[in-house]
């Protein structure tokens, strides 16, 4: 009987859990359902700051998913660590109709360690919790808690970050002490802040939004996507582990990153201060000097990261990675700035926001910690040197596409300064190529190629110049579509000065590279360099057009024709001229050369979505050109 009554009372609960929330997909507002894979019913994410160094997060989220695209949308990923622990998870999944077909425990979820495949060691862990789905749609329920001992920085409200996804109902609540002052900046929110206080006393910041349309993926869409709501927050007053401290400005969160995590780092040993002096002492320019030194850091460390506790944002010592040789990237531009320290030339650690695909500055009416990765500055009179000290291949002075053109914050004796990194532009990052082919009689091609990698392109060959000679020639026939390719000899060459080249000198020959047909002869006339590819199209674009990196190439190949053939195709001839870039092709024959050049460039620059249609226009213009053949018949 007990056993029974026990059952009825389960039974019941059950019942009324499935029966107050009412997750049924049929409810859903139809005009949510376009372009969503998903739909968040109901998410409610609190924020409780208990006290300076223990802060709570409660998360609520009710998603259902539409189709199999939206499996992915419901992933859950709990990330946490010495600083973060998960106090408790637990869910539901609902059937179409909004009944309970599963309960989801923490038992439920993986438990993994965060590996990224170069970290030495990291603290770092996750719970992940995936569904795979047998009929769609289906409705899934999760909540959790989080407690992190510091307060140093806070998780951004990004309710629609994740494309495809409708919005029915979200809110976002942060609650503190009266004396707790709080900086917030918003993006997108379509309703101002609520403000409250509850029976504690305690103060309650609330935003809302709903019914929210998904909004799709949409190619070269700038960072500040205007689809995405975001809210940011940043303390005035903070703990992190055994440090606390204040900050209302970025001279305040500079000098106290200067004061508590760099200060007294920089210590060598006094063989190490000695030998860099000696192997300096004959050079006068102090940026030559600095370069030595950024070659003997490079010679003597290598990059591994490493994320335990206070690690994460505190360098190691110099005097410790002299020691062992390796480091992070705070690691590393510690000991370079203590390197050149030891000789008199000064330098900034600097926190940036790195990325290779978008250039994202960090946000210079907000202090906070906004960055991902350290480099160095060498603020030279009028010729400020930036330094990626993470790489044992760069050059002096080059940064590459992860960390150019942005905004970044120096910690400096005297405060937090805002600098900004470089600009490559589009005349400066080249691929020049030149090449001199003969084609036989019968088809088959051969000859010399050479081209030149400038700029942001210098590192392009990088991935196959470092494996061994025995593999470059696997990797070229990758770069090239030129069947039956045979390489006879390849040779790479850089050129490590400021502003560094790479070149790549090939002898190569292909059978069959020409088809022979009924007396004619048919062979393609750009096989080495197709960097345009097609963008997608698409119908009433939101959002401006980015083009964050611009680049230039430009080609010019000549063919010995085999003897006795004239064209007999009309000769290409494309010119485009246009705002974000330009295109030409042409073919010319004097004798038995046909000698084809070619032009494309891309402007980097934020344009008006209408252009969108514009641009993709031209790519397939572009596409059209490099696909063209050659035919010739006999005189």
């Amino acid at each position: 009987m007990r056993h029974l009554c026990f059952c009825f009372i389960l039974l019941i609960s059950t019942l009324r859990v499935s029966a107050q929330n009412n997750y049924s997909a049929s409810l859903i507002p139809k005009g949510l359902l376009s372009y969503a894979s998903a739909v968040i019913r109901n998410e409610e994410t609190t924020i409780e700051v208990v006290s300076t160094g223990d802060v709570e997060y409660h998360v609520k989220t009710v998603t259902t998913v539409l189709n199999k695209n939206g499996d992915e949308k419901v992933t859950t990923n709990l990330r946490y660590d010495k600083m973060t622990s998960v106090r408790y998870i637990k869910g539901f999944i609902y059937d179409e109709f909004g009944k309970i077909s599963q309960k989801i425990n923490e038992r439920d979820f993986d438990d993994y360690a965060l590996t990224d495949g170069f970290s030495l060691y990291q603290d770092n862990r996750f719970k992940h919790f995936t569904k795979t789905a047998d009929h769609y749609p289906y409705t899934i329920e999760i909540e959790y808690v989080l407690k992190m001992h510091q307060s140093l920085y806070f998780r951004d409200w990004e309710p629609n970050l994740q494309s495809n996804v409708a919005i029915e109902k979200s809110s976002f609540k942060f609650i503190c002490d009266p004396a707790f002052s709080l900086r917030y900046k918003e993006f997108n929110v379509p309703g101002k802040v609520e403000m409250s206080t509850n029976k504690a006393g305690k103060k309650i910041y609330t935003w809302q939004i709903a019914n929210i349309n998904a909004w799709r993926d949409e190619p070269l869409t700038p960072p500040e996507n205007k689809n995405e709501i975001k809210v940011l927050l940043a303390p005035e007053r903070f703990a992190y582990e055994k440090y606390s401290g204040s900050f209302a400005s970025w001279q305040q969160l500079g000098k106290w990153e200067y004061d508590n995590l760099l200060k007294n780092r920089t210590v060598l040993p006094e063989a190490t201060v000695q030998y860099i002096k000696s192997v300096t002492a004959d050079i006068k320019d102090p940026k030559q000097k600095a370069k030595m030194v950024y070659e003997y850091m490079q010679q003597k460390t290598h990059y591994i990261s490493i994320q335990v506790g206070i690690g994460g944002l505190q360098p190691f010592t110099a005097e410790e990675v002299d020691k062992v040789g390796y480091g992070d990237c705070k690691a590393l531009v510690n000991y370079t700035h203590a390197l050149l320290q030891a000789i008199g030339i000064d330098s900034y650690y600097c926190e940036v926001y790195a990325d290779h695909d978008d250039q994202i500055s960090l946000i210079s009416d907000f202090p906070s910690i906004q960055g991902n990765h350290i480099i160095l500055c060498l603020p030279f009179k009028n010729d400020t040197t930036w330094l990626e000290c993470t790489s044992q291949n760069y050059p002096f002075g080059y940064l590459g596409d992860f960390t150019d053109d942005r905004t970044v914050l120096a910690c400096t004796p005297d405060g937090g300064k805002l600098l900004h990194t470089p600009k490559y532009a589009a005349d400066k990052n080249t691929v020049t190529r030149k090449a001199n082919f003969t084609l036989s009689e019968s088809g088959d091609l051969a000859g010399q190629m050479q081209t030149t990698f400038k700029g942001l392109e210098y590192d392009d060959r990088d991935p196959t110049i470092e494996k061994a000679k025995t593999e470059w020639s696997k990797d070229f026939k990758k770069y090239y579509g030129i069947n039956n390719v045979f390489i006879k000899k390849l040779d790479y060459k850089q050129e490590k000065t400021i502003d560094p080249v790479t070149s790549e000198q090939v002898e190569l020959s292909a059978r069959d590279y020409g088809a022979i047909t009924d007396g004619k002869y048919y062979f393609s006339l750009n096989s080495v360099d197709h960097t345009a590819s097609s963008i997608k199209h698409i119908r009433n674009r939101a959002n401006p057009v980015t083009i964050t990196h611009g680049r230039t190439f430009v080609d010019e190949i000549t063919y010995n024709l085999p003897k006795g053939y004239q064209l007999d195709s009309e000769p290409l001839n494309v010119s485009i001229d246009k705002t974000f870039g330009n295109f030409t092709a042409t073919m010319s024959i004097k004798g038995d050369q046909l000698i084809y050049t070619r032009k494309f460039q891309i402007k980097d620059g934020t344009y008006d979505k209408d252009v969108y249609q514009d641009i993709a226009d031209f790519y397939d213009a572009v596409i059209d050109a490099d696909n063209y053949n050659v035919t010739l018949v006999k005189k």
